[in-house]
């Protein structure tokens, strides 16, 4: 049957009209209103309710009441990645179709001719999340719904414990367990040393030659000292709890092949950033060499960093952080390419990260088949007030929301309550961590 007849012949049934009205009702430029959406403002918002300091995107439209928030927060230039966005992605994007989600990404990137920094992507991050919020807000769906939908009902979380010496790390282990937790971290303070990471500040000897706010780190100290805290641990819960370490890059490839060795006995659901950027090549004598789980990425900026890594399968878990790679559409493509090589996820997700960051972990944690685990944070009350909506956690179980789009908004009169301050808790430290000589530890 001719085209024609087909479509006269529906006319005549009163199809044509109902499938054309319902294709206009569909078609985006005409949601809501007659006229095209457009983008008429970009801006980012600091705040630091947790005194971490924070960096959100709202990105306005042309309909009243349709606006979108992303994740940009590079804590550590929190500045920066803001004025990247008020000066030059705002009049960039002015006037630009929202639905154009990948055009408008791959725009921003050559936006500035040089390209993959942490400050560029971040900005791009904090549009791009911002753009799928209202993507999602537009089809009425939450956003792992744009995704493909849930192939899972939750994203498992690990939990963190530290403490000044294997008992206290053990209590802190066992407090997560009775919450209902699988999966947790220890961390250990370096015995005489105050450089540890993510476990507090032991008591230091400092030389007198090292500058004023050093904090004194030794690898061969710190690997020792952590080798015999997972003796310890082992020896008291047995394999009843899955337990992760993150190294944070702070010993030497060699120091880092010995650690994976030794801690097979121990079956690691994950040993963490073992080595920095700059030693990528030095995985593969540790997978030559260890059966234990390698965790890999968190300073990661761009593909050529881990493309790799995963194609030669030299890892087991991407970790990156989404906002530092450009948001969730590089994110989404990530955990598409580690699924055809075996490589499961277990996104960056700590306290620098907002609430929107948070939402986009979980939108690939449930729609992608190759999650592994996802790192927790559980907001405080006066970060719950500035962004409604922060996501469920229950059980060691985080939750993604049901509404459109990411499910979550920012009060900014609240928001401007907490403005962030030149002196946070961690934010700066990086680059004050010395070993007893001098030379600097690099994270």
């Amino acid at each position: 049957m001719k085209r024609r007849n087909l479509l006269a012949m529906l006319s005549s049934l009163g199809v044509g009209a109902t499938t054309q009205s319902a294709l206009a009702v569909q078609t985006p430029q005409n949601f809501g209103v007659g006229e095209p959406v457009k983008i008429t403002k970009v801006k980012a918002l600091m705040t630091a309710p947790e005194r971490i300091r924070l960096v959100v995107v709202k990105v306005e439209t042309n309909q009243p009441g349709l606006y979108g928030w992303g994740c940009a927060t590079f804590t550590q230039r929190a500045k920066l990645a803001a004025y990247a966005v008020d000066e030059f992605l705002d009049p960039f994007l002015r006037g630009k179709d929202p639905d154009a989600i990948e055009d408008i990404w791959q725009s921003s990137y050559v936006s500035s001719y040089w390209r993959n920094g942490p400050v560029l992507n971040n900005a791009m991050s904090g549009v791009d999340m911002a753009l799928w919020d209202i993507k999602g807000k537009r089809a009425g769906m939450p956003v792992y719904q744009l995704l493909g939908g849930k192939c899972r009902f939750a994203a498992d979380l690990y939990a963190h414990a530290s403490g000044r010496d294997p008992k206290e790390v053990e209590d802190n282990i066992r407090k997560w367990k009775e919450r209902g937790y699988r999966h947790v971290r220890a961390q250990m303070a370096t015995p005489g040393y105050d450089g540890g990471y993510g476990a507090g500040g032991g008591k230091a000897d400092k030389p007198k030659h090292l500058p004023e706010g050093t904090r004194v780190f030794e690898p061969a100290v710190y690997m020792r000292s952590t080798l015999g805290l997972f003796d310890h641990l082992r020896e008291q819960f047995g394999f009843d709890v899955e337990l992760l370490h993150d190294i944070h890059e702070r010993v030497s490839p060699a120091q880092a092949l010995l650690m994976a060795k030794e801690l097979e006995k121990h079956q690691l659901f994950f040993l963490e950033d073992p080595l920095p950027p700059e030693e990528v090549d030095f995985f593969r004598h540790i997978r030559e060499q260890s059966a234990t789980p390698i965790a890999m990425g968190e300073l990661f900026n761009n593909p050529n960093e881990w493309l790799g890594l995963i194609q030669d399968r030299l890892i087991d878990y991407i970790r990156v952080h989404l906002s530092q790679i450009g948001g969730l559409t590089p994110g989404r493509k990530l955990a598409a390419l580690c699924e055809a090589f075996g490589v499961k996820t277990a996104w960056h997700g700590p306290g620098d990260n907002s609430p929107f960051g948070h939402a986009a972990n979980v939108a690939l944690d449930l729609s992608s088949y190759n999650f592994g685990i996802q790192e927790q944070h559980i907001f405080n009350d006066a970060a719950q007030e500035v962004f409604p909506g922060c996501m469920k956690i229950e059980n060691g179980y985080c939750f993604a929301n049901e509404a459109p789009g990411w499910g979550i908004d920012v009060d900014e009169a609240k928001a401007k309550k907490f403005p962030i301050k030149e002196d946070p808790p961690f934010d700066l430290q990086w680059g004050m961590t010395r070993r007893r000589d001098g030379s600097v530890i690099r994270p």
